[in-house]
């Protein structure tokens, strides 16, 4: 029991981080009808600004490790937001018009540049986090010990998914985006500015991704300028298995697939925890072809 209780606050955790990124993948495609392969480099890009910044400015040691962090994160999110503006007014804005497979081309291109600039900036080698950033305490709860940067993840990323589903559940302007998710057309009909909508999404989506990279740092404690391949392959999973387009989809995704892994690896194989993880997704997608919070929808003539 005292394994179980370990794997799951750990599966809980990594799977916030999925759900932080599948977030991003989910607004764009619900807006746009539009996978953002650039989504996942927006991660890696959060990751090493965060290292960047937490290096230069020694922001731990001057407020503290928890005020800190918490500084960290704000700027990093503020950062790959504003890169994911200029993501969406250099790479899809022009192609709004265009086929959709004009901008998914274009998601390519932006996700092959953004990685090879990661790699001429940084180099190609690993980089590690500091690893004495958060005291190495543990919580004892429900009779194991949970080290601390797993439940400061776990909790933070909650409190952003739950302000997120706040945000476009209770407020106008998260009204204009559900809006503008159903019917573009009918919503500049109701004198909502689908631009600047979209422009909201790409970011808030790429902040909650920045935010993601971070806190893939602090947890695992190295990077390197590919991870953003394999963690957005993971989120992009969690989306179409909560049901792509639906927010909290996205959420419950990403922390089944995170709960998944973990007790895959820890009572299968370890090499086999992603083959067990696809495994699950096809079982349920056989089962719920729109994922498991998504919807039918009719298709428009």
């Amino acid at each position: 029991m005292e394994q179980f209780l370990q794997q799951l606050t750990n599966g809980l955790a990594v799977g916030s981080i999925y759900a932080l990124i599948a977030l991003g993948y989910t607004m764009v495609y619900g807006v746009l009808k539009l996978i953002n392969f650039a989504h996942s480099e927006l991660v890696t890009l959060g990751a090493y600004l965060g290292l960047t910044l937490l290096t230069s400015f020694a922001l731990t040691d001057r407020m503290g490790p928890l005020l800190g962090i918490l500084l960290l994160a704000v700027m990093v999110m503020g950062l790959i937001a504003l890169v994911g503006a200029m993501l969406d007014r250099v790479a899809y804005r022009p192609l709004r018009q265009s086929p959709r497979l004009s901008a998914v081309v274009s998601a390519l291109g932006a996700s092959i540049f953004l990685q090879n600039t990661i790699m001429l900036i940084y180099g190609a080698r690993f980089l590690n986090y500091p690893h004495d950033i958060l005291p190495k305490m543990t919580i004892h709860m429900m009779g194991i010990d949970v080290p601390l940067v797993r439940i400061l993840i776990l909790f933070v990323s909650l409190v952003m998914m739950g302000g997120l589903f706040f945000f476009i559940q209770k407020t106008r302007i998260g009204t204009a985006i559900r809006a503008a998710a159903i019917d573009q057309g009918a919503a500049k009909l109701m004198g909502i500015d689908v631009n600047r909508v979209v422009l909201l999404v790409f970011l808030v989506g790429p902040a909650l991704g920045g935010a993601a990279g971070l806190m893939l740092g602090l947890y695992y404690g190295q990077i390197n300028f590919t991870m953003g391949w394999s963690y957005g392959l993971k989120a992009f999973t969690a989306a179409i298995l909560g049901g792509i387009g639906n927010i909290p989809g996205a959420m419950l995704g990403g922390l089944l697939l995170g709960v998944i892994e973990a007790m895959g690896a820890t009572y299968i194989s370890f090499a086999w925890k992603d083959a067990i993880a696809f495994l699950v997704l096809i079982l349920i997608l056989i089962v719920r072809p729109t994922g498991l919070l998504g919807e039918r929808v009719a298709e428009k003539v």
